[in-house]
This record gives C-alpha cells, sequence and structure tokens, in this order.
C-alpha cells in the first residue's frame, strides 16, 4: 500500500508546473524543466525541477536539484524547504492545501524570530499567501472594477493577516482580517517588502481600519511590478491605479510605487528609454510626477504624462468602464504605442 506521503508526491508531480508557478515564482519554464535560483524562490538559474516524466524513478517529474548547493529531493521536500516547514505532517497539509484536498493539521512552520515589518517578515507572509481566484481579494477587485487578474504573480490573499495598530506594544495581540497582498520587487525581481489591504468579509470591501492599508519592507525605489521592463514603463502610486491601467493596456510593464514619495524616488532599469507616468489629480501626485520626470529626463528617458478624467484611473474605470479608460488614453500615448499595445489589446 502507497503511504499517503507517497500518493501526495504524485499527486504533486503530475501537475509539477503549477507547483512550480505557485512556490518558485520568480522561475520560468526552460524545455521540460522550471528554472529558477534556488527552494526560496529567489532570481536565478541554479535551481531546476523536472516538470514531465516518468511517476518514480530516473526522470521522473518533480524531481529537483540545485546545482550550487547539491540539494535535491522531490516536490514535498522542495515545498518544506520553500515555506520553512519542519515536520513531514506540516508538509503534507501544506501540500493538500495546494492540491484543494482535506486538511488534517496546520503546518508546523520553524518559528525564527524577525523583525516586525522587515524584508525577511515580508517574505514569510508572501510565502503563507495563496492565490486570488475565488477569494475575497478577487471579489473585493471586482468591486473595484478589477476583473480578470487572477493570474497576476503579483498578488496573493491571506485569510488571517495580523494587523498592529500604531503605537501597540508587542505584547498585545495584534487584529486579524482577510487581505489582500501584493509583492513589492526591486529591479532584479527580488522580494523586498509586502503592501496589504485588509478587508472585511461582511461588504467585500476595506476592513474598518485606519488605515486600511500598509506597507512594509524595503520599499525605497521599489514597486509591485506586473510584466517585464524593458525600453518602456508605466509608473503610478496606487496599486488600484496601476491595475486599472494594466487592465486597459495589459501589454506595458507597471510599476506601483505605492504612495507619492516612493514614486518620486523608483528606481528605473537600465534598459528603459521611456516611461508613462500616471497621474494622480492631486498635490502630492502633480509633485511627485514632477520629480520622476526630472530624474527621467535627466537619465535620457523620455517622459509622457498619463492624466486621469477624476482622480486617478481608478476612478475612471469604475466611473466610465475599460472601454472608455482605453478611449481616454488614446491620444495621451505614443502612436506607435498605440498600435504595438493598444490596439493588440482590442484584437
Amino acid at each position: 500500500m502507497e503511504s499517503p506521503a507517497k500518493k501526495i508526491a504524485c499527486r504533486l508531480a503530475n501537475d509539477a508546473e503549477s507547483v512550480c508557478r505557485h512556490y518558485l515564482s520568480n522561475g520560468r519554464k526552460q524545455g521540460r524543466y522550471w528554472i529558477v535560483g534556488d527552494v526560496k524562490n529567489m532570481p536565478g538559474r541554479s535551481l531546476y525541477v523536472r516538470l514531465t516524466g516518468p511517476i518514480s524513478g530516473p526522470g521522473a517529474a518533480g524531481k529537483w536539484t540545485d546545482s550550487a548547493t547539491g540539494q535535491h529531493g522531490d516536490l514535498l521536500d522542495l515545498i518544506a524547504l520553500n515555506m520553512g516547514i519542519a515536520t513531514l505532517r506540516g508538509t503534507l497539509d501544506e501540500a493538500r492545501s495546494f492540491l484543494s484536498l482535506p486538511q488534517t493539521s496546520r503546518p508546523d512552520i520553524v518559528k525564527f524570530p524577525v523583525k516586525q515589518g522587515s524584508a525577511e517578515a515580508a517574505r514569510r507572509l508572501w510565502a503563507i499567501g495563496r492565490p486570488i481566484s475565488g477569494t475575497l481579494a478577487e471579489r473585493y477587485l471586482a468591486g473595484r472594477g478589477l476583473v480578470g487578474l487572477t493570474d497576476l504573480d503579483s498578488l496573493r490573499f491571506h485569510p488571517n493577516c495580523f494587523y498592529w495598530r500604531d503605537g501597540q506594544s508587542t505584547n498585545e495581540s495584534p487584529l486579524t482580517w482577510p487581505a489582500l497582498l501584493a509583492k513589492v520587487t526591486d529591479l532584479d525581481g527580488r522580494l523586498t517588502g509586502l503592501h496589504r489591504t485588509w478587508l472585511d468579509p461582511a461588504t467585500a470591501d476595506k476592513a474598518p481600519m485606519i488605515p486600511p492599508r500598509k506597507a512594509m519592507g524595503d520599499l525605497l525605489g521599489n514597486g509591485v511590478r506586473i510584466g517585464q521592463a524593458e525600453n518602456m514603463q508605466a509608473a503610478g502610486e496606487g496599486l488600484e491605479t496601476m491595475l486599472s491601467l494594466h487592465l486597459a493596456v495589459p501589454d506595458i510593464a507597471i510599476v506601483a510605487a505605492l504612495s507619492a514619495n516612493h514614486l518620486a524616488a523608483l528606481q528605473f532599469p537600465s534598459s528603459l528609454r521611456r516611461l508613462y507616468i500616471a497621474v494622480d489629480a492631486d498635490p502630492a501626485g502633480l509633485s511627485a510626477a514632477d520629480s520622476l520626470a526630472d530624474r527621467a529626463n535627466k537619465a535620457g528617458i523620455d517622459v509622457i504624462r498619463l492624466s486621469p478624467r477624476l482622480g486617478d484611473f481608478n476612478d475612471d474605470l469604475r466611473a466610465y468602464g475599460r472601454d472608455e479608460l482605453r478611449a481616454h488614453l488614446r491620444p495621451q500615448l505614443v502612436p506607435d504605442d498605440v498600435v504595438t499595445f493598444l490596439d493588440h489589446a482590442l484584437d
């Protein structure tokens, strides 16, 4: 009789690519393998996971090796190392959660103290998030006019995310609310922080706290990214503002800096030649756009400002819909970009 571990390992191996996309999202598929930096999901090419092959034996699907460290194993081993789970029972429960199988207990995760709000705390929180499909986070975004975003690897959901009140002692218990998580990365794709939006299950809107959004980790110069920026990118402040722009023009790489101050300090890819700035129509937003445009111009980057009809592009999306938002953006884009990106989105 097969052991429970072997049965689950086989289930994982049958869908090895989905396992890799979930736990090793900084990697990519290359032929019959998934390539990434290491089991902790760092960018790179040292670790490779076989995506196809027999159920067991040489060349089996799900087998992986890290050529830099010599580590190797199956997908259960990979999940345990990726999540910091210390026991087989905890690993099996995490795998059952991924496979939507019945749970037996919560994972036993090794708890090494980390500084509250640090980049490492952000990485741990992100690791235990789940895809937003079918969750309160998807409902919340839909209520903001943001639909069809469940495949974005920069968004996750946490059902019980701690909320520490300003000035609260660490000896007190924090509140817990569901939260939409957005991954903050640097120019190399390394996770440096998280943006959290706490949600109210009763209304599928923001939770009744002030503020209902907070960021953690190393944010300066970094942002929430969708798409790979090469010679062109669009940048703006708010997550929902930039998700709205992505919905309208999905093939343009975007980055949300999360605040006016951070937008002004955003770092540019060395290959960037054209920067669209999504301008928030308030004094802080206008000032941040001016500062970012000045830095970009000095770096030899062409700057085009994108202005909403209302306060920001999510306001526009909710008021007028996606088609009207695209029509409003059309005359603001460079003509070649209209053909390449906007007209392409309509095909």
